[in-house]
């Protein structure tokens, strides 16, 4: 009793007479009663007072309660009051430390009261325990020989009751235990879970393809191992038909909604962009060729989606295509269902700068957008040739124009997610830079056009919305970085750099902090991007600038206003959109990068001074210059490597024939030797016949015939043997010569 009390949290609060003496009575009938309707009354009086006096039932009443189980488990009624109050016991909203070490004991004790009996019968209650006690639990199961193995056995159970309780208990046992998790997967759970989806209908079951789906991401989450194993074991593919939604996407049923919604959660933690590259890579593969991708492409396209289901999708398949170029050019060619069909990339950006959709679903949009671009330099290309004057088609939307509409539209919003959309078809990519120069916007009638760079400055100096002029901000610092020939452009319209100075120096409120931040990074690198081709705005004029106006510690200080914004946090930890309220929308996950790559680098460059930069200029023309001549090198060893290849070529040919040849002569000096011993036996012959009659004569005349004619073929063979020898001597010497000239480096000759 003593224990039990311990266990449960130390002792009573205050005597309390008619409660305390009630359960004393209860568990004395139990402990008493012969008869067992009497006793299962007295535990049904124990179950109702349970909650009230958690407390004083779970001291009084534990011993009893186990005792039932074990002594009447063949009365279901009696044994449903007793789990019920047992669980009741065990789990209380009431925040309380109970003795650990106590508590692990009632676990075991518990536990393996439940390995030797009917597990079936104490599901709830190890539920139950899990939920309330889950590391200990958890720990208990892990060291227990066999115990996952059994716990596994109730997903083949028979009784449906018993198998969706055991998916409960997995659900609870696999929380946030990885060697559990490896276990319960090794144990063929994926094979069994994904039998018992197909088997309950997929995305039309029930709440138990809820309960097998919450199991399987509790299995894959975060857990590279599992997912290796369930891409090797081919399951990926058999996801495919979950989402065969059908034509008829009227009337979804809200577990179909959910169902669906966790099946593409499932997508999405295969390819998630914190797994390793590679192992994200091969899954984006294997949905590709399994047609996953293809056929949540169909959905992406297909009317009556409900728009939760929408979202995720396009979510889900922003993913898949990730950095994968198969599957990116797979995406470009999809076509919506429309008359003519429109590229589905050009009907998710319509969504995307329509301010009447909903905000998660434009959010969705612009991850889709980015993805599709990342790394994706083709991609990139194709965007930005759409707003070229070449390229333009009047009778059709393109997406460049559609992002055009978006950066000059009333919706700040729509400016932000273009901007933002338009900076990642130029991310890491000069020539697309260089190209997006070229862009000419007619502004009004009658007016000259205006360069796609001008108008954003000339919208930034109009003092717009701070989320407009932030978007703009991050597009010009992104197209300008590392591109000097853009800088040049910008520094060209004398009054970009006054405006960015005037902004940069004044005392403005904390709503301006950030822009002057993203306005002392765009001039930083007018500065570190400079080529020094305008005489007005070189590097150092630039830097004195900055000193006389602003101050170089004030202009670093406004610099860095922009890593310690709280949005600037939020929007480095992962590339997916991820904000609660539309002014969130600040700051992109790729020019975070940006911003902490050149932050450090233009804190350097305006503080230089004019020798550091002169030597910095020698330093980068001798390194262009070393840069050039290893490129020569470069090219000097791929010219010499294609020679070397040819002449092995010729060696193995040469080899080859050199081995005929030698053959041959083997064979004539093999004819030859039979020759000579023909010529020999004739020789004896002719000696023996010359004594003999006429007739004699007349055959030793046919024999000197032969003779002569052995004698001629002897020398003929000789002379061709001459011959061969003298070719296979010269083809040895050009072995040899090609040899050494294909074991030649010419790296070895390279001097730096």
């Amino acid at each position: 009793m003593n224990f039990f009390r311990g266990v449960m949290g130390g002792q009573p609060a205050g005597p309390q007479p008619s409660g305390a003496d009630t359960i004393q009575k209860l568990c004395d009938r139990v402990a008493s009663s012969t008869l067992l309707e009497d006793r299962r009354d007295a535990v049904r009086a124990l179950k109702s007072l349970s909650k009230k006096y958690r407390m004083e039932v779970g001291t009084q009443a534990m011993d009893h309660l186990i005792h039932i189980l074990q002594t009447d488990r063949s009365d279901s009624e009696i044994l449903g009051y007793a789990l019920d109050t047992l669980y009741n016991i065990i789990c209380s909203d009431e925040e309380e430390e109970p003795d650990k070490d106590k508590i692990k004991v009632l676990i075991v004790s518990l536990y393996i009261h439940v390995f030797w009996s009917d597990l079936s019968v104490y599901l709830c209650l190890l539920t139950a325990l899990l939920k309330s006690q889950c590391a200990q639990v958890q720990g208990i199961i892990l060291v227990s020989p066999m115990g996952v193995s059994r716990l596994m056995d109730l997903l083949a159970d028979s009784r449906e009751v018993i198998r969706n309780d055991g998916l409960l208990l997995l659900q609870q046992l696999t929380k946030g235990n990885a060697a559990i998790q490896k276990i319960v997967a090794f144990e063929n759970a994926f094979e069994r879970l994904l039998d018992i989806i197909t088997e309950e209908g997929t995305s039309d079951g029930g709440i138990v393809v809820e309960d097998c789906l919450l199991l399987l991401l509790n299995l894959l989450k975060n857990n590279s191992s599992n997912q290796n194993f369930f891409k090797e074991g081919s399951y990926i593919q058999r996801m495919k038909p979950w989402f065969e939604v059908g034509d008829d996407n009227s009337g979804w049923s809200a577990q179909k909604v959910t169902n669906l919604h966790l099946m593409l959660q499932l997508v999405r933690v295969m390819v998630s962009p914190v797994n390793s590259p590679g192992a994200t890579a091969s899954c984006q593969k294997s949905m590709f060729q399994c047609g996953l991708l293809q056929q949540l492409c169909t959905i992406l396209m297909a009317t009556g989606v409900p728009a939760d289901i929408l979202t995720e999708t396009i979510n889900t398949v922003s993913e898949v295509i990730r950095g994968s170029q198969v599957n990116q050019d797979y995406f470009a060619s999809v076509n919506a269902p429309s008359n003519p069909p429109r590229p589905a990339i050009v009907v998710l950006l319509m969504s995307m700068v329509n301010e009447r959709q909903p905000f998660v679903l434009r959010c969705a949009v612009l991850y889709c957008f980015q993805c599709f671009l990342y790394k994706n330099q083709k991609g990139q290309g194709e965007i930005v040739a759409t707003l070229l004057p070449s390229t333009i088609d009047a009778n059709s939307i393109s997406a460049g124009q559609l992002l055009c509409g978006g950066l000059f539209s009333a919706d700040s919003l729509s400016n932000w997610c273009a901007a933002v959309a338009l900076g990642h078809a130029l991310q890491d990519n000069l020539t697309q830079k260089e190209q997006l120069l070229r862009v000419q916007l007619a502004t009004s009638l009658g007016k000259p056009p205006v360069s796609l760079l001008q108008q954003c400055t000339n919208i930034l100096s109009q003092g717009s919305k701070v989320q407009t002029r932030v978007g703009l901000l991050m597009l010009l610092c992104t197209w300008m970085s590392n591109c000097p020939i853009a800088v040049t452009h910008f520094l060209h319209n004398q009054e970009n750099v006054p405006f960015l100075t005037a902004q940069i120096s004044e005392n403005l409120g904390e709503d301006e902090r950030l822009v002057q931040g993203l306005c002392a990074l765009l001039l930083g690198i007018c500065i570190y991007y400079n080529d020094n081709s305008l005489e007005n705005y070189t590097k150092e004029k630039l830097k004195q600038l900055i000193e006389k106006r602003i101050g170089k510690e004030n202009f670093v200080e406004k610099l860095g206003f922009i890593t310690k914004h709280e949005l600037y946090s939020r929007a480095a930890q992962k590339p997916q959109p991820a904000f609660s309220t539309p002014e969130h929308m600040l700051f992109d996950h790729e020019f975070t990068k940006l911003v902490k790559e050149l932050e450090g680098f233009i804190t350097k460059a305006v503080h230089k001074s004019s020798e550091e930069d002169k030597k910095e200029e020698e330093v980068k023309k001798t390194l262009e210059q070393h840069d050039s001549i290893v490129t020569q090198y470069k090219e000097l060893i791929r010219e010499q490597d294609s020679q070397i290849n040819e002449l092995k070529e010729q060696v193995s040919l040469l080899s080859s024939q050199k081995d005929q040849m030698q053959s041959a002569i083997t064979q004539q000096l093999s004819q030859i030797q039979q020759h000579k011993d023909q010529y020999n036996i004739l020789k004896l012959k002719l000696g023996k016949d010359s004594g003999q009659s006429d007739g004699g004569q007349q055959v030793n005349g046919l024999q000197l015939e032969e003779l002569t004619l052995l004698r001629e073929e002897l020398e003929e063979l000789r002379r061709q043997h001459t011959l061969l020898n003298t070719q296979l001597t010269d083809k040895d010497k050009l072995i040899s010569s090609l040899v050494s000239t294909a074991t030649y480096s010419p790296a070895q000759s390279v001097k730096y």
